[in-house]
């Protein structure tokens, strides 16, 4: 069995028909869905927030992997774990005081992630891997949807990676951005846990099917 997880991003789902897709998920090999919170503030967009996602949770039968990219997160936590949140990702560069924030991520019940932009070097988050479940490494500019992936992206999974193995950590790598079945099988090889992908998934012409494919890829990894 493959060991990664695919994380389905509900961004690039149909918001019309939002509870067909998310019952599509259930149905399916997703192992999580990406949740992406924007506020217009730390990157140019505003997607949705906390009663999106108490909805979400009310038909979603994974996790839900919740991404905030909002200045000050810190002030959130609880209303976003209340809403349902089992991993709440905070950004390096959102967070003053990045440790304390994990810790309330942690107290409030929720797994705790980090996210770096593309620009910020993976080492900044060396000094609290001990406090974190999950580091998502962003391979495209936060904010919008259906982005080229970034490849340079492949050497920071490559020295996280390198990093929680030489520390016998479980913080699990996530990759968001530009993912897709053309350069998934390098992301894993590089170290990735989870993949998640939203137009590459959600725009084909069978979502399921697509989860399938990317969830056996690599399957001797």
């Amino acid at each position: 069995m493959p060991k990664h997880k695919i994380s389905p991003s509900l961004l690039s789902a149909d918001f019309l028909h939002l509870e067909r897709d998310i019952q599509m998920m259930n149905d399916s090999q997703a192992d999580w869905l990406h949740l992406d919170v924007m506020d217009g503030k730390f990157v140019p967009n505003i997607s949705y927030g906390m009663d999106i996602i108490k909805a979400v949770n009310e038909v979603c039968n994974i996790p839900l992997d919740t991404h905030l990219m909002i200045v000050e997160p810190e002030k959130y936590v609880k209303q976003f774990v209340d809403a349902g949140a089992d991993i709440l990702t905070v950004h390096l560069e959102a967070c003053t005081h990045l440790h304390r924030t994990l810790q309330s991520i942690r107290e409030q019940g929720a797994q705790a992630g980090i996210a770096l932009n593309p620009h910020s070097p993976v080492e900044m988050v060396f000094d609290v891997l001990e406090d974190t479940d999950l580091v998502l490494i962003m391979s495209v500019n936060p904010g919008f949807g259906g982005q080229k992936f970034i490849y340079r992206t492949l050497d920071k999974i490559r020295r996280l990676k390198a990093e929680i193995t030489t520390r016998n950590l479980s913080t699990q790598i996530e990759v968001d951005g530009g993912v897709g079945l053309h350069n998934a099988q390098k992301i894993l090889e590089a170290g990735a846990d989870v993949l998640v992908a939203g137009s590459a998934i959600f725009k084909t012409e069978n979502p399921t099917l697509t989860i399938e494919k990317m969830k056996n890829i690599g399957a001797g990894l």
